[in-house]
């Protein structure tokens, strides 16, 4: 028999370091070999250098750049146009996080692609945040058609991984080849209300021999979210309502205008980010 290896796949920690603390302390029981990251590290959570040093405990093997990792890059930058609330929400964190974190960080995010195509045993992995030219949109939402799935492969590969949906899955496409997403660390999503209840930290260890692919391991890794809350309070982080908000209810309300532009007036967080545009652009 022919040694097997142990991945732990993890993906949209979304700044929620304690999260990330109890899927890793996870991996760590289970004597995961490496470790491989599909996207979405930083904001709206209140974990920074914390997030940065465990992750680089990890040492990931495969690294791909999500659509968040863009934003926090973009936004760090001053180049999101504040046009409308949920711009100025992505912009505004990303200020805040490049206040905590060395522009050096920002560098690395930048320099992740958007796809990467590994070998593990026998079979080629596509890995890819969402779809392998594009790190947005919902069209390999779960619930889409096999043929949406077809554009997961840009080549050959057996299996695709991706991320971006925080819907943890095991589907195929429509010439029967598997697709993977290791759902969420720090947001978990399901439309109906008692499987969103399930809110604790998503990952998938994946278990590869001579063979193929021998075991998958969905994980879901409790942890303890007052101390998340407690974490988000003493970091001051903007939009600090929102996220304890989404520490209740699994919910997100990133694309609520209505709810970010009333935070966006009472904190003057509009205000805020354009003047840091404005400085950018002189610096």
């Amino acid at each position: 028999m022919g040694k097997s290896k142990t991945i732990a796949i993890f993906s949209d920690v979304h700044g929620n370091f304690t999260a990330m603390q109890a899927m890793y302390q996870d991996s760590l029981r289970h004597h995961v070999d490496e470790y491989w990251f599909i996207g979405d590290l930083f904001m709206p959570g209140p974990g920074a250098k914390n997030v940065w040093q465990l992750f680089k405990q990890m040492h990931p093997q495969v690294c791909v750049r999500g659509n968040w990792d863009d934003l926090a890059i973009n936004g760090a930058a001053g180049k999101i146009k504040p046009l409308k609330p949920s711009r100025i929400y992505f912009g505004r964190l990303a200020q805040d996080l490049a206040g905590r974190l060395d522009q050096s960080v920002f560098e690395i995010l930048a320099s992740w692609p958007l796809q990467q195509t590994v070998q593990a045993g026998k079979l080629v992995f596509s890995v890819a945040h969402n779809l392998p030219k594009l790190n947005m949109g919902q069209k390999l939402f779960p619930t889409q058609p096999s043929t949406n799935f077809d554009e997961a492969f840009p080549g050959s590969q057996d299996v695709a991984i991706y991320a971006h949906v925080h819907h943890q899955l095991f589907r195929y496409a429509s010439d029967e080849r598997i697709v993977l997403n290791p759902g969420s660390v720090g947001e978990p999503f399901n439309g109906q209300a008692r499987l969103q209840a399930d809110t604790r930290a998503h990952y998938l260890l994946m278990t590869v021999d001579e063979q193929g692919i021998a075991d998958l391991d969905y994980r879901h890794v409790a942890y303890d979210r007052e101390q998340e809350r407690h974490a988000a309070r003493q970091a001051g982080i903007p939009y600090l309502e929102m996220y304890e908000k989404t520490l209740d209810t699994g919910r997100v309300y990133t694309h609520d205008q209505e709810m970010v532009s009333h935070y966006n007036a009472l904190y003057h967080y509009d205000q805020q980010y354009r003047q840091y545009c404005q400085q950018k652009a002189k610096n």
